[in-house]
């Protein structure tokens, strides 16, 4: 079974994403789900449109951006409209981006149960709703996604991990096959292993800087990476920090190498738990698009 795909529509381009979309649904490629950047909801609703059996979602909206009764319209218009293909995902996002918008937050296990409740209650108005799925990375996020939703989504996990945080989801729910579990994983094709490293490594310089992720890899078992790399922030030290990024734990965060190697690690991520493994494109020779192309390829 191919993957589902990470998709963002960057400004200029999306007509041709859309198209790209549409090919990815011809190709067989499982789902299609949408971050937060250049407004990945106004994507699904687009998705709604042009694409016709490929399940769509956000991977994730912030729930800070909007207020809630704007988000329970649109999701349940992208429902109805997609023929309930459409999950919503959402989460609280990063402290940086919060402070670039000048958003003021709570605790964020008590803000996303008020902004699921408060979601559910806007349902009569506004119609039918979506399964919602819930960006997660440790365990009371986790139990949480388990309690109140229909679904988990990390972000860069580690494979070997997902065992560990995947019994945080009671029985019930992690063999009940509508319950989604999914990661987005960056991934590079090519046979050039250290080219694709590289450019992994770039793409993630930002998520190792910050703490909450630090956290979750620390669990995983990279301490020693982490605390290297928060060593090296306190010390204003940047340029350190790829080459703190250990081989070890880029091969368990990303997928990269050649073809063969992306599809297998496809595989090593179901057998982890992983129903929808979300791979997200990079690409040594170009920019997103050629990353698409060669990702077909890959999987054909």
């Amino acid at each position: 079974m191919k993957p589902s795909v990470g998709l963002v529509a960057v400004a200029g381009r999306r007509r041709a994403t859309l198209d790209l979309a549409q090919r990815l649904e011809q190709e067989g490629f499982t789902g299609i789900y949408c971050p937060s950047p250049n407004d990945g909801l106004a994507l699904c609703e687009a998705l709604a449109f042009t694409t016709r059996e490929i399940p769509v979602g956000t991977s994730i909206a912030n729930i800070y951006t909007r207020h809630v009764f704007e988000y329970a319209q649109t999701a349940a218009f992208v429902h109805e409209l997609s023929g309930g293909r459409f999950r919503f995902g959402i989460g609280v996002s990063h402290g940086p981006t919060h402070a670039r918008l000048g958003i003021e937050t709570g605790k964020p296990l008590e803000d996303i149960r008020k902004f699921v409740a408060d979601l559910r209650g806007y349902e009569r108005q506004v119609g039918g709703l979506p399964p919602l799925v819930l960006a997660t990375l440790r365990r009371r996020m986790v139990e949480l996604a388990a309690e109140i939703a229909q679904g988990a989504v990390w972000a860069n996990a580690a494979r070997s991990h997902m065992e560990a945080s995947l019994r945080h989801v009671p029985d019930a729910r992690r063999n009940d096959p509508a319950f989604f579990v999914g990661n987005m994983v960056p991934t590079c094709v090519d046979e050039d292993r250290a080219a694709a490293a590289a450019v992994l490594r770039r793409a993630l310089v930002n998520y190792v800087r910050l703490p909450n992720y630090q956290n979750y890899w620390i669990e995983a078992g990279y301490e020693q990476e982490m605390l290297a790399i928060r060593d090296a922030i306190a010390k204003r030290e940047d340029d350190r920090i790829p080459a703190l990024m250990s081989d070890r734990w880029l091969r368990d965060v990303t997928l990269f190498g050649s073809a063969r190697d992306v599809r297998e690690g496809v595989e090593a991520w179901q057998a982890a738990g992983v129903r929808t493994v979300i791979v997200v494109p990079s690409s040594t020779r170009g920019g997103q698009m050629v990353a698409y192309e060669e990702l077909i390829r890959a999987f054909r």
